[in-house]
């Protein structure tokens, strides 16, 4: 699909209508030509289509929201981590070198993951990465296939970001958020056991959206950025805050992870740390935006 819009720059938005594509669509769309693109219209795992495709548009700019994120798939099913590799390792380095070759700035999203979660003043932009999961490694390849090709002067920002919840998008492969799964929960049961542990900050994608526009048109240095709502929240909290808004009558009992097993560890404090752009407002404001459009 092309949205058109005169002389302006052209963006080309991949996994369009996923959850942070369906944003972005929203927020560029009154500013930019855009031409958006999905998993049936790109496959970004073949190298050979990636950059037949991106050379006959030429965009100016390229945002890649594409990615694998089953986190436990990827951690217990060895087809499911070579899946991961590719989608989150392998493709992004595709789409970097069709990138370069037409003269495109890069933007590509990464993840709190991609840290171990053992630094309780949480992590800026310079911190050297630790995966502890494999869906974590996988997130960490695409980062160095980036950073490999910055090496070729490769215009980019890598976004990394966490928990994001926003409205749904319009693919089949568009995933509930955690606030979806809460209340759909809600509806058949009148408790709910919830980690009350894996500290870090949620992000709403509008916002999300909107700093990426941001970082656009504010001309910042090329390099690594992170972007979340200002807030520290476990996923128990998180949830007292939605149920709160909501007005809803529930009981929530805080659990330990140990008492939630999940195959993929998770990082138990993976705050990221803001320090190159100003910084985004409140969680709670985000999170009672997304609540009076459900």
């Amino acid at each position: 699909m092309i949205i058109p819009m005169g002389q302006a720059d052209k963006i080309l938005i991949l996994g369009a209508r996923g959850n942070l594509g369906g944003q972005l669509m929203r927020v560029l769309g009154n500013n930019y030509r855009l031409i958006c693109w999905d998993h049936e219209d790109l496959d970004i795992t073949n190298r050979n289509e990636v950059n037949k495709k991106i050379y006959e548009v030429k965009p100016n700019i390229i945002i890649n929201t594409a990615a694998y994120n089953a986190v436990d798939k990827c951690e217990e099913v060895p087809e499911e981590y070579q899946k991961a590799k590719l989608l989150n390792g392998d493709a992004v380095g595709f789409i970097a070198d069709a990138a370069l070759s037409v003269n495109s700035l890069f933007i590509h999203y990464s993840t709190d993951y991609v840290f171990a979660g053992d630094k309780q003043t949480g992590y800026a932009e310079k911190d050297e990465p630790h995966p502890i999961s494999k869906y974590g490694e996988t997130k960490l390849l695409g980062e160095r296939e980036l950073e490999l090709r910055a090496r070729n002067s490769l215009k980019y920002y890598l976004i990394r970001t966490s928990k994001l919840f926003g409205p749904k998008g319009e693919s089949d492969m568009a995933k509930p958020n955690f606030f979806d799964i809460m209340l759909k929960k809600s509806e058949t049961v009148d408790r709910l056991d919830i980690v009350n542990e894996e500290v870090s900050a949620f992000t709403y994608t509008f916002d999300l959206a909107c700093a990426t526009k941001e970082l656009i048109e504010a001309k910042h240095k090329f390099g690594i950025y992170h972007i979340t709502n200002n807030g520290v929240y476990t996923w128990f909290e998180a949830a007292q805050e939605l149920f709160k808004l909501l007005k809803k009558d529930i009981i929530l009992n805080p659990i330990a992870s140990a008492n939630y097993p999940r195959p993929a560890k998770r990082p138990v404090f993976s705050i990221l740390l803001n320090t190159k752009l100003k910084p985004q407002r409140k969680f709670i404001e985000a999170l009672r935006d997304y609540v009076e459009l459900l």
